[in-house]
């Protein structure tokens, strides 16, 4: 089990639901990965890699839309910044990702 938070630590993560605008292969990251970026409406596009290569082709990614913490620091993946963190169910070395059941608009709050 996770060490336990107070709720105020939780409300401190920003959740939002982007749509993916485009998809890269990235052959720098240290393990498969593609490169996204995604629209978060008023909080604009934003880049980020994400590990999800096993269970998504490219195409299958476009106009898809996820969830991600949008207010962590900017990190460097190999020779790549990234802004925000897309969020998955993890199950060995498989990704799902998170996203809403029904189409919402890009930078909604996930509570």
């Amino acid at each position: 089990m996770s060490e336990i938070i107070e709720f105020e630590d939780f409300v401190k993560v920003d959740l939002r639901v982007g749509t993916i605008l485009e998809v890269s292969d990235f052959p720098e990251a240290r393990k498969p990965a593609y490169q996204l970026k995604v629209d978060f409406g008023d909080l604009g596009i934003k880049k980020t890699s994400a590990q999800i290569t096993t269970l998504y082709k490219k195409e299958d990614l476009l106009h898809k839309q996820i969830v991600a913490v949008v207010n962590f620091p900017r990190k460097q993946i190999a020779n790549f910044m990234s802004d925000c963190l897309v969020l998955g169910a993890v199950k060995e070395n498989e990704v799902i990702l998170l996203n809403p059941e029904i189409k919402v608009q890009n930078g909604s709050t996930v509570q």
